[in-house]
């Protein structure tokens, strides 16, 4: 991957909808060349996918939070995991907590619902979002 790929890559990722006419006219590339690169960028899995980008307010989920799990049924917390629309990442961890949720819901109290449907499985500390200074950063910059 070179100064091209990384240029098409935050491109795309600032606007994944931006004509590749228009990305080849802002890299000066011709716009077979830069379809090419963007065909190898996805055989090779550096673009993963495409998808539409939610507004949660707008949908009426009004209530982001960030819950430390405590499990010894990793496997069943898991499962109950991918099937709580709720939470939208969980990541396995290392430390004191072996789960890390991030949980959306539309209020406070539906989020304290959730979480007895989670208390059978362990123990949680949860963290409410007060303001998001930014998410969802591109990763493209932290390539050496």
């Amino acid at each position: 991957m070179d100064q091209i790929d990384s240029k098409i890559l935050s491109l795309m990722y600032e606007n994944a909808r931006l004509p590749v006419s228009e990305m080849s006219r802002m890299i000066a590339m011709s716009q077979p060349a830069v379809t090419e690169r963007i065909r190898k960028l996805e055989d090779q899995g550096v673009i993963a996918g495409y998808r539409a980008k939610l507004n949660p307010h707008k949908l009426g989920i009004y209530t982001t939070a960030f819950v430390l799990f405590k499990t010894n049924m990793c496997n069943d917390f898991v499962a109950f995991s991918e099937s709580s629309p709720e939470i939208v990442d969980l990541y396995r961890i290392s430390g004191e907590y072996n789960f890390l949720m991030k949980v959306l819901s539309q209020t406070t109290e539906s989020m304290a619902d959730f979480l007895d449907k989670c208390s059978p499985y362990g123990f949680s500390t949860t963290l409410i979002v007060l303001s998001t200074a930014f998410e969802d950063k591109s990763v493209v910059g932290l390539r050496g």
